[in-house]
C-alpha cells in the first residue's frame, strides 16, 4: 500500500456530521422570507457544493436571483447562533486525527462551505489538529476546482503525490483527481460508498480509524 504523509480533508460529511444544524438553519432563513420548510432529505440532497448552491436550490423554483442571495445573507447571519448547535464529530475522528498528528502528518481542510463558516466550526469541534484550514472565499473557488486543494497542500508544504484528499462526495473525488492527489471516500457521510467508488475513489474507508493504514 502508498503511504502519504499529507492529509487534506473535506468538513461536512466527512469530519463533522452538521447536517441537522444545516436543516434548522436553512429552515429558519426560508421562513423569515416566506417560503416552505424543505426535508431533512431534501437539504441532503442539497449539500456538497457550497451554501449557495444549497440556498439556490432550497428556495422555490423560479425564486428571483436577488431573492435567493438576501436568503443567503440571512442563512450566513444565522450561522453564529444555529450553525454549531448539533453538529457532532463522526465516531472515533478526533482520537484518530490527535494520533495522526502524533505521527506528524501534516494535515488541512478544505470544504466548500463557507470560509468563516470553516474556521469557526473546526475551532469549536477539533481544534489545534490542522496546520491549514480553508473553505470558499473569493481567492478559493468551489470544489471540483483544484485552485483551493493545490493551495492547501502547498501551504502544508507537501506535494500532490504525497497528499490524500479525503471526502465523502463525488465532488470530493473529483477535484482530489484534478490536483493530481490520492482520493480517499468514507462510506460514512452523506453519500453511499457505491457512489464514491463509481465517481473513481482509489479506496473507500468504512472506519476513521482506516486512515492510520495510510500513512
Amino acid at each position: 500500500m502508498a503511504r502519504f504523509d499529507t492529509l487534506v480533508f473535506d468538513l461536512d460529511g466527512t469530519l463533522l456530521d452538521t447536517l441537522p444544524d444545516l436543516v434548522v438553519l436553512t429552515n429558519t432563513a426560508l421562513g423569515e422570507f416566506g417560503f416552505p420548510r424543505r426535508s431533512a432529505d431534501e437539504i441532503h440532497s442539497f449539500v456538497g457544493n457550497g451554501a449557495r448552491a444549497l440556498i439556490y436550490q432550497a428556495v422555490p423554483e423560479g425564486t428571483p436571483a436577488d431573492r435567493a442571495e438576501a436568503v443567503m445573507d440571512r442563512w450566513k447571519a444565522l450561522y453564529p447562533d444555529l450553525g454549531t448547535k448539533l453538529t457532532k464529530a463522526y465516531p472515533r475522528m478526533p482520537e484518530t486525527l490527535a494520533e495522526l498528528k502524533r505521527r506528524g502528518v501534516r494535515m488541512g481542510v478544505l470544504s466548500n462551505k463557507f470560509d468563516q463558516g470553516v474556521r469557526d466550526v473546526i475551532a469549536e469541534y477539533l481544534p489545534g489538529l490542522f496546520e491549514v484550514v480553508h473553505g470558499e472565499c473569493e481567492d478559493i473557488p468551489r470544489k471540483p476546482d483544484p485552485t483551493g486543494l493545490l493551495r492547501t497542500v502547498s501551504e502544508l508544504g507537501s506535494s500532490p503525490k504525497r497528499t490524500i484528499y479525503v471526502g465523502d462526495s463525488p465532488g470530493d473525488v473529483r477535484v482530489s483527481r484534478n490536483a493530481g492527489t490520492f482520493s480517499l471516500g468514507v462510506a460514512w457521510g452523506y453519500h453511499t460508498a457505491e457512489r464514491l467508488r463509481e465517481a473513481g475513489a482509489d479506496e473507500v474507508i468504512e472506519d476513521a480509524r482506516d486512515l492510520l493504514r495510510f500513512v
